[in-house]
């Protein structure tokens, strides 16, 4: 590299290590606002967020930083530069050409309301009070709106959004796949539904500890590798993982007494977003590639942590006897098989969070076409529950009984996360095929986990993904683990081969 590159390279990362520190405080501070923070704070805590995020902001779209771009983009330039290095030049740029496109008064504006609507959600939620939650929703929808139409929109305004998920998706490709999925999935949960071995779990429906709880969860996080001294877990509304920085990367989740599944499998979830973000290679750390490719990616690694690994018959074979040492009462007359059985059960629920592995995919879909409806054809947010309420009959043949168990139970419009939904189902696809990979390189995959030996599987899910962080686009990460681009009957394949041998068809 010459010299004149090397001085402008240096310059460039020291303007992003500062731009990194502004967003290290903005999220601690997001952090504690969802996971206590005094209530009577949170609207100047907001607007602290709104103030640091746009300091952010503008380091991002600074002169400064169109001029050290415009250099480093130059062919000669990028000539001389590695392949990580150009990677991230072309990621910032990206970053840099969608947001010199906002005024920054108007990205305060957005940060501000966001940040002070998801702490306000949680009360809404609680209150089912949908139009309490409505004006808030309805500026933010409507702030989005007029970002897509700084940016430009896609083939379709929600293409817009899935590309910030989800890079170079459209709405033209989710509907495939998801087309594909559900055509396959239907008729298989019509055949659970009818069948006649049903798994029975009356010792599901009783009161488990909170404290035991959160032991136990801590337990199984520390079995599949989180480092808690580059982490912790904490309690909220609605589970979530956060990176601080490369060496604090922080979930939390939720423990309900009446449901000893949810935080097993919540604190699972989260745990595998964390095991990626914690083995992003160090020289990718505090750098715009430091972090998971794309959210169906990261989606990918919580699914199959809290699915491929947490819902399996060896897992429960090798860690049933812990949670039974936790829960001795509770569990003394139930082994491992009928808890697996009991765990895995399919039935229409109206919570996302806690769906089973079948029908949870119905539950993305329907928020996937809400979505759509909203950026592509106008649907008003004051029609929001109306149209979720008949959704929700449609495809899982339930209506809920009040907004907080309905268009309210999910955190991430408040955030104004729109065309964030679709990386769910996208995760359980990706992971389904990454395991197929897995199980071939690995052949000892279950025996693995049935020895709660999960280190070799880590490295693999290290070597294969985690170390690359963002300097891969999601598209080339799949192809190269798996020689083949997004096919969703893996999903489909893996679900037909455990459903039918829990329910006995």
């Amino acid at each position: 590299m010459k010299q004149e590159t090397a001085e402008k390279w240096e310059l460039f990362r020291t303007l992003l290590q500062k731009i990194s520190a502004y967003e290290e405080a903005v999220a601690l501070m997001n952090w504690d606002l969802r996971t206590g923070a005094p209530r009577k704070g949170a609207e100047t805590r907001a607007a602290t967020i709104g103030l640091l995020s746009t300091e952010a902001f503008k380091l991002q779209t600074s002169a400064e930083m169109g001029e050290y771009l415009s250099y480093l983009n130059h062919a000669t330039v990028l000539g001389e530069l590695d392949d990580v290095q150009r990677r991230m030049v072309l990621e910032v740029q990206e970053d840099y050409d969608r947001s010199i496109k906002i005024p920054a008064q108007k990205f305060q504006e957005y940060t501000e309301l966001t940040a002070h609507a998801e702490t306000l959600w949680e009360d809404f939620k609680e209150d089912s009070d949908f139009a309490g939650f409505e004006p808030y929703l309805t500026q933010i929808v409507d702030k989005t709106q007029e970002f897509i139409d700084y940016w430009g929109p896609r083939a379709t305004r929600y293409d817009t959004l899935l590309h910030m998920y989800e890079p170079d998706l459209t709405v033209e490709k989710v509907d495939q796949v998801f087309g594909q999925l559900r055509d396959r999935l239907v008729p298989l949960v019509e055949a659970v539904t009818a069948a006649k071995n049903k798994p029975e779990a009356p010792f599901l429906d009783q009161l488990f500890d909170k404290e035991q709880q959160e032991k136990f969860s801590r337990f199984l996080l520390e079995q599949i590798g989180y480092d808690f001294e580059a982490g912790r877990i904490d309690e909220t509304v609605h589970p979530f993982e956060t990176t601080i920085n490369h060496g604090d990367v922080r979930i939390t989740t939720n423990y309900k007494q009446d449901d000893v599944t949810s935080a097993i499998f919540s604190s699972l979830h989260e745990g595998g977003h964390a095991l990626y973000e914690q083995n992003v290679a160090e020289d990718l750390a505090g750098s715009p590639l430091g972090q998971g490719t794309s959210m169906g990616i990261h989606e990918s690694q919580s699914r199959f942590w809290e699915n491929v690994v947490g819902r399996s018959l060896p897992f429960w074979q090798r860690y049933f006897g812990d949670l039974q040492q936790h829960f001795p009462t509770e569990l003394k007359d139930v082994n491992a098989e009928q808890f697996y059985r009991g765990s895995n059960r399919v039935e229409n629920s109206l919570i996302r969070i806690e769906a089973d592995e079948l029908t949870y995919n119905l539950h993305i879909i329907i928020r996937y076409e809400i979505e759509k409806m909203l950026f592509n054809e106008g649907l008003a947010v004051s029609e929001l529950p109306k149209v979720w309420n008949e959704k929700y009959k449609s495809y899982l043949g339930l209506t809920p009984p009040n907004d907080g168990l309905g268009v309210l139970q999910d955190v991430h419009w408040s955030g104004g996360l729109f065309g964030y939904f679709p990386s769910y189902a996208l995760g359980n696809m990706y992971a389904a095929q990454i395991t197929h990979t897995l199980r071939k390189e690995l052949p000892q995959f279950e025996g693995f986990i049935a020895e709660g030996n999960f280190l070799p599987i880590k490295e693999w899910l290290t070597d294969k993904i985690y170390k690359y962080g963002k300097s891969r686009k999601p598209s080339e990460i799949i192809l190269a683990v798996t020689g083949e681009e997004l096919n969703p009957d893996y999903l489909a394949d893996y679900l037909e081969e455990k459903f039918k041998a829990i329910y006995g068809f």
